[in-house]
């Protein structure tokens, strides 16, 4: 084989291997594979029309991302409700981001400010559900949240501290779908609101209370 062709080979396989690692994300965003679901590649591989191999690549990656467990002799699966991680992350959570927020509030000027506003106005104006996403929030809509989030913690202005949040808000994900399909009448809006509310007036108090309430009503939503 050619170098030529060997690279065309191994390009072709790496863009499989892409495509079936999102499709299966997006499987398990959606609720296509319900918390505990056994994820078989055999299965995956003939419904994807890919190989083997192509499959349990994206089912280890999605393993680094904490979307599947690999468990031993049997396979890969969906993580459970009941999973010890999502409560350890949201404890996590609940000790950093306040804290980060505090800082946030204190150090973030003008600039800031006009970011959290832009941010909070997209969320408000981004459609929670999609028609594609039936019952789980849109992909459109995670992405607000996260940037509006992550931009309430900018003004802190320490990178190391803002990596901590992208880890943990990546091994969140999951539980946060979950919990607000468990119970979609949540008033995300006003708590939002409230939050955006108490950065900018700079009340960092009540803003650490309004975002510790947020993030336990999150990992509550899982337990109830």
């Amino acid at each position: 084989m050619t170098q030529t062709a060997h690279s065309s080979a191994s390009s072709g396989k790496q863009m499989l291997s892409e495509q079936a690692y999102t499709r299966l994300r997006d499987a398990i965003m959606r609720g296509d594979h319900g918390p505990g679901d056994a994820l078989k590649p055999q299965d995956l591989a003939k419904e994807q029309g890919v190989s083997l191999a192509v499959v349990r690549e994206a089912l280890v990656r999605l393993v680094g991302e904490g979307l599947a467990d690999r468990l031993p002799n049997r396979g890969f699966a969906v993580p459970a409700f009941s999973d010890r991680r999502w409560q350890e992350t949201a404890e996590a959570r609940r000790t950093v981001e306040p804290v980060v927020l505090r800082m946030s509030i204190e150090r973030g000027d003008v600039d800031w400010e006009a970011r959290v506003r832009a941010a909070h106005h997209r969320l408000a104006r981004t459609p929670v559900h999609g028609p594609e996403e039936g019952g789980y929030y849109s992909g459109a809509w995670s992405e607000a949240h996260r940037v509006f989030h992550r931009t309430l913690l900018e003004g802190c202005d320490n990178p190391v501290l803002l990596e901590t949040f992208d880890r943990m808000w990546t091994a969140s994900e999951l539980a946060r779908r979950w919990s607000a399909h468990r119970h979609p009448d949540r008033d995300h809006v006003g708590e939002h609101r409230r939050l955006e509310e108490a950065a900018l007036a700079r009340d960092a108090d009540t803003a650490v209370e309004v975002l510790t309430r947020h993030l336990t009503r999150t990992a509550a939503g899982l337990t109830d």
